[in-house]
């Protein structure tokens, strides 16, 4: 019997995979294809992708299901981390590799456009959070830099949008994706003329815009033969990852928050319309573009970045020997603010840790055990605090904190997190991307009929896990303890 399968693209900051989705009598099911590293390449000062590679791991997958003799694929669709854009020359051809937004050529760069145009007028027109690697800040950068790239660029394709322009030959701007540059107008949600004038540019620099569920198009003729595989559509999912794994957060009201965990925490709440005020200004929360016509008003946390380049030192320890470490040490012993500059790309996390610990008179972490609860606990505690930002800012209450993506599966630090919070916790699925991905596909084919729908049969198909709050009371006194540190 032939399995009609939808073939998800879900490409991290760190690594990427290729799934396949289908429908059964149990719900929706995946399978995954192929998985594999995305290093950042380090080069003559500069930090880029390797989109070349990217492509070639996406070949791979669809080669591995073409060989599949019970599968049949339906469709394809893409999601990617955010910000980051492929040049595009008049030949159709890349004009080098992107840039990757962890490059320090942004440092300070959104005061030089600001001296150009006003910080408020900026936010004001994109409601999206001040961010020194937004592609508004990368593009002003480059333009000032007198970029070769730039300087030839036909279009700019946002990171999905190249690969799927890779695969069928056709340029498309997506929403979701678009929306994290800092380049769309929160109100029209379409590209903002006033922001693409002041870094140089115009709407002929960007493809077709698209929203989520709209056909990018199908295979080309070259794609077709490389991989055995017949005219597949190429669907516009949400292409930026947390877009489609909002999506997926399996809520059956709407009274909840969500905290897509993975390399950057994202936590946030969904409305029908942007929330641009002084308030969410001075907070600096963001207005991502989401799907069917929601805005993800959410705040960018660094993650488990923390945590992956200390355990690069580490010879890559397991998981779970790490967290028994953390287990055993002692509780609040030093605590950090995850978004401190110090530890946006430093070359040793661990001595970053230490360092910001010793500025601010705390124990200095000795042991393994004690950087990984210090990461841990700090965490919990910034989302503690962004979470009682977004309950002043939410119009309804927010009775639970969904926690999705690969981060779901940390025990210990989703339990940390209800102790912090104070409302409970669900966690699951930590697929939540590759789901959003597919059940976009499928909505776009007919298979799917609207969102809620999608997150009920989610919720009804994957294994969840309710964490409680515990330890209140200690939690409360360590909170007041962080907000005094990172203040």
């Amino acid at each position: 019997m032939i399995r009609n399968c939808f073939f998800a693209v879900d490409l991290g900051a760190t690594s990427g995979r290729t799934i396949l989705g289908s429908f059964s009598e149990g719900g929706l099911e995946l399978e995954e294809v192929n998985r594999f590293p995305n290093h950042l390449i380090e080069v003559g000062g500069h930090f880029y992708w390797d989109i070349y590679a990217l492509y070639q791991y996406v070949i791979d997958g669809l080669k591995l299901v073409a060989g599949k003799q019970d599968v049949k694929i339906v469709s394809i669709g893409i999601d990617t981390w955010g910000v980051d854009f492929v040049c595009v020359g008049k030949d159709g051809h890349l004009l080098r590799q992107p840039y990757a937004y962890r490059d320090p050529q942004t440092n300070g760069a959104p005061e030089a456009l600001f001296s150009r145009i006003p910080r408020s007028k900026v936010y004001k027109l994109t409601g999206i959070q001040i961010m020194n690697f937004n592609s508004l800040f990368q593009l002003d950068t480059l333009r000032r830099n007198n970029d070769s790239a730039l300087a030839a660029v036909d279009k700019i394709l946002f990171i999905p949008d190249a690969l799927s322009y890779m695969l069928t030959g056709e340029m498309v701007t997506e929403y979701t994706i678009a929306s994290t540059a800092q380049l769309v107008n929160a109100q029209t949600r379409k590209l903002e003329p006033e922001l693409l004038k002041a870094v140089g540019l115009t709407e002929e620099h960007f493809g077709r815009f698209v929203y989520p569920g709209e056909k990018v198009g199908t295979l080309t003729k070259e794609i077709q033969k490389i991989t055995g595989l017949g005219a597949v559509p190429v669907i516009a999912v949400a292409g930026h990852d947390t877009g489609s794994a909002v999506a997926a957060v399996p809520a059956l009201n709407p009274n909840f928050a969500y905290l897509s965990s993975g390399t950057w925490s994202l936590m946030g709440i969904e409305t029908d319309a942007p929330a641009i005020t002084e308030e969410t200004e001075k907070l600096n929360f963001t207005n991502e573009g989401g799907v069917a016509g929601t805005i993800r008003l959410l705040k960018n946390i660094c993650g488990m970045w923390l945590l992956e380049r200390c355990r690069a030192g580490w010879g890559e320890t397991s998981y779970p020997e790490l967290i028994a470490e953390a287990e055993t040490a002692e509780p609040f012993r030093s605590l950090i603010n995850p978004d401190n500059a110090l530890f946006a790309n430093p070359d040793d996390m661990e001595n970053a840790i230490r360092k910001y610990c010793m500025d601010t008179n705390q124990p200095v972490p000795e042991t393994r055990g004690q950087i990984v609860r210090c990461i841990f606990e700090s965490l919990a505690l910034r989302y503690r605090q962004v979470l009682d930002d977004l309950r002043g800012l939410a119009s309804q209450p927010i009775e639970t904190l969904h926690v999705i993506g690969g981060g779901s599966r940390n025990e210990l630090l989703n339990q940390f997190t209800a102790n912090a919070v104070g409302i409970p916790v669900v966690a699951g699925p930590s697929e939540a991307t590759a789901l959003g991905n597919v059940m976009m596909q499928a909505m776009a084919i007919g298979e799917a009929a609207d969102v809620p729908g999608m997150r009920k049969l989610i919720h009804n198909s994957i294994p969840l896990k309710t964490y409680q709050p515990q330890n209140m009371e200690n939690w409360g006194q360590a909170y007041i303890h962080f907000k005094n540190i990172v203040s």
